[in-house]
This record gives C-alpha cells, structure tokens and sequence, in this order.
C-alpha cells in the first residue's frame, strides 16, 4: 500500500541511518520499525501503573521523640567506633 507521510527532521534521519547500516531500503526499515514501536506501545498502555500505598508510620512505642538527637549521636559515636576498630 502506498502513503505519504510527513516525518519530522530527527525522525527521517534516524531511519537513513538505520537504513544505511543495514543496507537495507528505506521502506523495509520502515515496514520494520513501525511495527515494533507500536508493540511497545500496546504492551505499556497494558501495564498497571505501579500506586504506594501508604501507611501510618509513627513511632515505637516507647521512644522518646525529643531525644532523636541523642540517638543519632550514639549510631554515629558507634559507627565511628566500628571503623575505628576495623582501621580504616
């Protein structure tokens, strides 16, 4: 079947290009890649979008929220010890 089309500028250059490093002709590349691009297309339309759900995170029981600091500084302090230890 025969058509015309308009491709834009990138479009057409890639498939010269392809064309050329196949050595192959313009249509076969054509009959070739339109195909392919519309499979991809069906097979993503497919797909569910990936949702997060969210949860209540909160804290543990027993935490006391006014010292994170304090604990942050003890992971750091024995971070710091373990690698001292380990030399580096």
């Amino acid at each position: 079947m025969r058509t015309t089309v308009t491709l834009d500028a990138d479009v057409a250059r890639k498939l010269r290009e392809l064309t050329h490093r196949r050595r192959t002709s313009f249509e076969a590349v054509l009959n070739e890649t339109i195909p392919r691009g519309l499979d991809a297309q069906e097979r993503s339309d497919a797909v569910e979008p990936f949702s997060v759900e969210p949860h209540h995170g909160g804290f543990r029981p027993g935490l006391d929220v006014g010292k994170l600091d304090q604990l942050l500084d003890q992971l750091d302090t024995d971070e710091f010890l373990l690698e001292a230890r380990r030399g580096r």
